[in-house]
């Protein structure tokens, strides 16, 4: 039965393919001319447009019958020449090539009311996917995307989002922005975020160059409480491209962030999809940003790291610098001590079992976990070893238990201490 549902699907798409997509070099004269009359360099757009049809003249695309292959072909002939050229071929595509777009970025109509956000933005929570307080009051925020703002609504939800987060994180002492899986988004979100941590009298944002002029980052409505001395770190990866990597592109420059990880994608120059016909996109980039601090982007080189480590050891990095510039300016702070002494310890092997056994209302068990420590109807406790008969609360360096012995060695109870609290003492049962 799934061999012939499975030969019945084939037989139902390979014709619809066949009828639908034109010849390869339909598609490439097509291509070529969204990038001739759009890209934003008219010189380069040129001589890719000519480079490519003299490709497709020679028969390099011939073979090419299915539109998917075909797609993937010129994406990859594409993309050495500008990172954020993309052809794919989308049966909801019009099949007609509409006009070609004017060229440059595209700006809202005069007078526009505000846009609804797509309900995939919505539900993406407007790209804000994790947000919360690591130990040592190291604020953590992942983004995903970075919506577009509407600023000419006060109550638009995606600044309104953005407000909840900072606010949110505003009583934390750094703060780590997480964009190891951002693939691009607005430029609105973008600069309304910089400002959060940079002056409003700074010129730091990117000036987008196209062929109708200029347009900046730099946000219509600031950030009314920036964070001026707030240590900031922002985790990148080679995933991370566009939108995500003009937000630590733009702080690095102004001295205003350590980004940690591995270079970003090196996707500079924004633009949109521009239909070409035949169910076929490409995009097309009708801009170029140019950093006022640095005078040039990050197209093809990626934002480079000032902290390089492998993009899942990120995190741990720069929560460390984090806690490592709290402590320069207090010293004596216990949560960042213990923050800092549980991300640095190595793997103790320990015996466990003297340490299981009863103690007053406890109950310390060994199993596959580990030690686990058990109290009545509270979820139980796995403890991680530190040192000579120091323990932690697995995933809250805040919660320490220490183990007492006697004269001889024996196990006689522990002190539970929290950073936030005196230590109370639990006998062992008899």
């Amino acid at each position: 039965m799934r061999a012939l549902i499975v030969a019945c699907a084939l037989m139902w798409a390979g014709p619809v393919l066949a009828q639908e997509a034109p010849p390869p070099r339909q598609t490439v004269a097509a291509v070529s001319d969204a990038v001739r009359g759009v890209y934003f360099d008219p010189a380069k757009g040129d001589r890719i447009a000519d480079e490519l049809e003299a490709e497709a003249a020679s028969g390099a695309f011939d073979l090419l019958t299915d539109p998917r292959d075909l797609a993937t072909a010129l994406t990859r002939r594409l993309k050495p020449e500008d990172a954020h050229f993309n052809v794919v071929w989308d049966p909801e595509a019009p099949e007609t090539a509409p006009p070609l777009p004017r060229p440059g970025l595209r700006r809202p109509p005069e007078g526009a009311g505000p846009p609804a956000p797509p309900p995939s933005v919505v539900r993406g929570n407007f790209g804000f996917t994790d947000v919360r307080i690591l130990p040592g009051n190291v604020g953590y925020v992942e983004m995903k995307s970075f919506a577009n703002i509407f600023f000419g609504d006060p109550e638009d939800p995606a600044r309104g989002r953005a407000d909840a987060v900072l606010e949110f994180l505003s009583g934390t002492d750094a703060v780590i922005v997480d964009l190891r899986d951002n693939g691009g988004g607005a430029p609105s979100m973008v600069g309304y975020l910089v400002s959060a941590f940079v002056g409003p009298d700074r010129d730091v944002y990117n000036v987008f160059h196209s062929r109708d002029g200029t347009t900046r980052e730099a946000p219509e409505v600031f950030h009314p409480a920036p964070r001026l001395d707030v240590p900031v770190y922002v985790l990148t990866s080679g995933r991370t491209g566009s939108a995500g990597e003009a937000f630590p592109y733009t702080l690095q420059a102004a001295g205003r962030a350590t980004i940690v990880g591995e270079a970003s994608g090196g996707a500079a120059n924004p633009g949109g999809m521009v239909p070409v016909g035949g169910r076929f996109l490409v995009f097309v980039s009708g801009g170029s940003p140019r950093n006022p601090l640095t005078g040039t982007n990050w197209e093809g080189t990626g934002v480079v790291p000032d902290v390089a480590v492998p993009w899942d050891r990120a995190l741990e990095t720069a929560h460390l610098l984090a806690l490592d510039s709290i402590l320069q300016k207090e010293p004596e702070r216990t949560d960042a001590q213990w923050a800092v002494q549980a991300l640095r310890a190595e793997p103790v092997q320990v015996d466990l079992a003297p340490y299981a056994g009863t103690y007053g209302d406890w109950t310390l068990t060994v199993g596959n976990e580990g030690l686990r420590a058990h109290r009545g109807r509270r979820p139980a406790w796995t403890l991680v070893p530190l040192g000579d008969d120091v323990f932690m609360r697995a995933g809250d360096p805040g919660i320490r238990v220490v183990f007492l012995r006697d004269p001889a060695g024996a196990i006689t109870g522990f002190d539970l201490t929290g950073v936030n609290g005196p230590a109370s003492r639990v006998r062992r049962t008899p």
